[in-house]
């Protein structure tokens, strides 16, 4: 290739790659619309001015990726971190890196397999006995599966398994540990969505859906119990470099944040509990998609057809 159409090949990469990460960066933390609020509203919603101090947070898929980093980095901060995961060994492991680093935090682990429902019941008993309240719940654990539907006519376990995860585990335990948050009238239930709930990317219809029916669910219940202190915040993450997307081929060339960036995002939710933190491009997508949802089936089935199972 010629030098110069090299060059100029590689600064109009350079150009649009960093136009996506802008247009990547999620938005919305640190308050979000708090300072819209009126009234009465406005005390409910909290100043979202609080530090982690003494603050006792809760975060599933602790054992790596977003949720180590996010559990980290609330300890820094000083929080009291419950590490949830099924290995034992890794909870353990970054418990003592967390509590030899001398940060006013202190991590605790308790490992637990999410899928198993009593599991999840007997996890929240142990934890409901050794704290008075869990004050943030972190629903980061999630299950992806990149998979068309005409290649899952035979493979509905996918949907389930990822259902299991996302969905159903995650209500579980709001269901268990809302209550001490309503009794103490204070407390957030932050989960880590996926930007492809506004996107709908094609050949992820499975972990989507179990996205979107946690948000729905979320949605409702911050109505429900917007007078007793508790906020709900859906962060929709963009890509972020982790195991979970290293089976697409397609995503390494794509900007996307480091587990350490998306950790610091969780962080920022907590102190500045905002209703939802978004990227701007799924805003937009989302905008569009309600406009004209015909123009968005012709820009998604075109996607499809350019990247091969």
């Amino acid at each position: 290739m010629n030098p110069l159409v090299r060059r100029l090949r590689s600064t109009a990469i350079g150009q649009a790659g960093a136009l996506f990460r802008v247009a990547s960066k999620p938005i919305g933390g640190g308050g979000g619309l708090r300072h819209a609020a009126l009234g009465p509203i406005a005390g409910v919603l909290g100043s979202g001015d609080g530090d982690l101090a003494g603050s006792v947070v809760m975060v599933t898929g602790a054992s790596s990726g977003i949720g180590e980093a996010a559990a980290r980095r609330i300890a820094a901060e000083g929080g009291t971190v419950l590490l949830v995961a099924r290995s034992t060994e890794s909870l353990e492991a970054i418990a003592r890196q967390i509590d030899a680093s001398g940060g006013p935090g202190t991590a605790h682990p308790y490992p637990c397999d999410l899928t198993d429902l009593d599991a999840v019941d007997a996890l929240c008993d142990r934890v409901l006995a050794d704290h008075p309240a869990v004050d943030v719940l972190v629903n980061n654990a999630g299950r992806s599966i990149r998979r068309s539907v005409d290649h899952s006519e035979d493979r509905f376990h996918d949907f389930e398994r990822t259902m299991q995860l996302n969905y159903f585990a995650a209500i579980r335990l709001i269901l268990r540990l809302l209550p001490a948050m309503r009794e103490q009238q204070h407390g957030q239930i932050v989960n880590v969505s996926s930007a492809g709930v506004q996107l709908r990317t094609p050949r992820f219809s499975g972990y989507i859906a179990s996205k979107a029916a946690l948000e729905a669910f979320s949605d409702a219940v911050q109505a429900e119990s917007l007078a007793d202190g508790i906020r709900f915040t859906t962060i929709s993450m963009p890509l972020v470099r982790t195991p979970m997307i290293s089976p697409t081929r397609q995503y390494e060339g794509i900007p996307a944040l480091t587990p350490v960036e998306a950790g610091r995002l969780v962080a920022e939710a907590i102190t500045g509990r905002p209703r939802r933190v978004a990227p701007p491009f799924a805003h937009i997508i989302s905008t569009v998609d309600t406009l004209s949802p015909e123009t968005m089936d012709a820009v998604r089935n075109r996607v499809y057809r350019m990247f091969p199972e």
